[in-house]
Formats: C-alpha cells, structure tokens, sequence
C-alpha cells in the first residue's frame, strides 16, 4: 500500500514506518522537525528511513494546507497515519497556541486532504490524557470524556469529534488510537524514562512528581506499533449495534472506531523508578514533588474493544522494556 505517515520523525512514527517498510509498503512521511525536544534525534530516526527505497520525505507543518495537499496530490495514497501533533501536557500550560495550530487546524488540513484525495482509511493519535478527570479504572471507550483537565487533551477530544463529522458527513473510514504512555527505544527526551536515565547516569537528582505514588499503563513501543498496523488494516464500517438512544463514545453509525492502546498492566512510577536503578547499577536521588498541573493520578487501559477487532495482545513486561531501552540509551549516546 501507499501509506502517508505525519510525525514520521516522532518516536511512534519513526517504529510505524519501519515496520511498513518492512512489508513492503510505499511511505510518504510528512514531519516539521521542530525543536520542541532535541532536532538531532528525529534526524537519526529519519535516516534510518531515508535509506529505504520506498520512502520518501517531506518537511512540512500540518498546519500548512498548502503543503499538505500537496503532498497527497503527488503521493496519492491509499491509508494515512496521523501521528503528527504538539505533544505534552505541562508545555499546553506555557505555549496554548501551538497546540490549536497543529492538533486543531492541522488535523482539519489532513481531513480535509484524506476526504478529496478518497483515502480508505486514516488512523490518528488520540490520548489517554482525554480522561481527564475521571477516576474509574480501568478507562473504557465506552465511557464519557468530556472533563478534559489540560488543553492538549482538549485538542485530542477535538480531533475524535471532527473525525466523527468527516466519518458521517462524507463516509471517510477514521479509527481514533488513545496512546497510553509509550516507551521503548528511540524514545523521546522529555519523557520520563528518558529523563531520569539521562539525570541517574549523570549522578544528577530525578524529579519525582506525586511522590511516586501515581499509576501508568506505560506500554513498550513495539506492541504500540504492532497494534497501529493491525489496525491500518481494519477499515471500520458502520457498527450495527450503535444504539442513538443510548450512545457510545467508541463507535458509530458512521464508519468510525476509537480505541485504548495501552499495556493494560499499571505500574506505579517508583516501582519504574526502581526497576530503571537496576538496569543502570545506580540508585537514583529523590526530589519529591506535588503532582504537577494537568496531570492525572492513574491511568490504566481497557484494550478489550482493540483485542476483540484486531487481536492487539501486548506482551512486553516493563522489566524487559525499560532493559531495551537501557541498552538503546548507552549505545546511542556511548555510555
């Protein structure tokens, strides 16, 4: 297939890409390489793919519906995989704005061009974090969202309505993918993992928000990817059993599906913290803090839906996923 990829230099789609390349795909990627974290390392991960033959690469912003249209005139393709977006919760508290840009006005941009250019299919990156307020564990498609406690989870909510509008109105095929704390190699900076091994081998002290008492389903790049793909190849129609008198959030009438993607296995923070010490040989200093604005307490996916549809079974233990991604770490950066 002709797969159009944005965020192709993220973490997540970076591994998507590979894996497709893989199976013999065609891949259009489609990524700005902002400095929101570290250029270097989206371009290390874009190398890798640049030198595969049937990949090609296009620098632009989602927002720019010049460019993106005209990326899907050129490669015409068949799937898109919307992976591209202002991420993290705590950087919507400083730059709002970015955040409407790329994940309102830019997701409108890819609607609109997978809508005129008759995609089969686009998949898009929601997020654990449109839960929000709620506390019920674990979180289901099937339950409300609509307490969103940061404005990044507010653009990701915006996104699963415009894709139910486009899914209704014009018969376009959108499966929403609420992530749920990935990890793994190739990671990115700011992220915890990523973060306390950088500080712990640099004998520098790691921030410990909610004095590591909160819960999250981290879960290991591959299985994430693994999931992505067996998606991509299962073109939602319209759900029989969607009841109007009594809705679900996880499906439609409308050729429309969101899914948790999630490890289904909640970790609390020390626990990780403890188990990242063991693979470095190091114990990490605490600085103990309050839990941080537009955080939540726990997560934990309920993936029943995705196992059900696509037979999404994640498999890989935090033990052995934080251990890769040590390995990855010392390797790439030669400690």
């Amino acid at each position: 297939m002709r797969v159009l990829v944005t965020g192709a230099a993220g973490f997540i789609g970076a591994a998507l890409s590979r894996v497709l390349l893989a199976r013999g795909d065609e891949i259009l990627g489609v990524d700005n390489l902002n400095a929101y974290y570290d250029p270097a390392l989206k371009q290390a991960r874009l190398a890798q793919l640049t030198a595969q033959p049937r990949f090609r690469f296009v620098k632009a912003e989602l927002e720019d519906r010049a460019a993106i249209d005209r990326a899907f005139d050129e490669f015409r393709p068949q799937r898109v995989v919307n992976l591209a977006a202002q991420a993290g919760v705590r950087y919507s508290l400083e730059n709002p704005r970015a955040y409407i840009d790329s994940n309102v006005v830019g997701f409108l941009n890819i609607l609109e061009a997978c809508r005129h250019g008759a995609v089969e299919h686009l998949v898009y990156a929601s997020s654990s974090s449109v839960y929000g307020a709620n506390r019920k564990l674990p979180f289901s498609v099937r339950d409300a969202v609509d307490h969103p406690v940061s404005l990044y989870a507010a653009t990701k909510k915006t996104n699963e309505l415009m894709a139910h509008t486009y899914s209704h109105l014009f018969r376009l095929p959108t499966t929403g993918l609420r992530f749920f704390t990935v990890y793994g190699p190739w990671g990115r900076p700011d992220m915890a993992l990523f973060l306390f091994t950088r500080k712990i081998l640099a004998g520098e002290p790691v921030e410990v928000f909610n004095h590591g008492r909160h819960t999250r389903d981290f879960t290991y790049i591959d299985d994430i990817v693994e999931g992505v793909v067996r998606t991509l190849d299962h073109v939602p129609a319209s759900d029989p059993a969607f009841d109007p008198l009594q809705p679900t959030p996880a499906s439609s009438f409308a050729p429309y599906r969101v899914y948790n993607i999630g490890n289904h296995r909640p970790v609390q923070l020390e626990r990780y913290i403890e188990i990242l010490e063991a693979c470095l040989g190091r114990t990490a200093e605490r600085i103990l803090l309050p839990l941080q604005p537009g955080d939540v307490p726990d997560t934990c996916a309920d993936v029943e839906e995705l196992a059900r549809d696509v037979g999404y079974s994640p498999a890989t233990p935090v033990e052995v996923g934080i251990e890769r991604f040590v390995a990855w770490y010392r390797s790439y950066f030669g400690q």
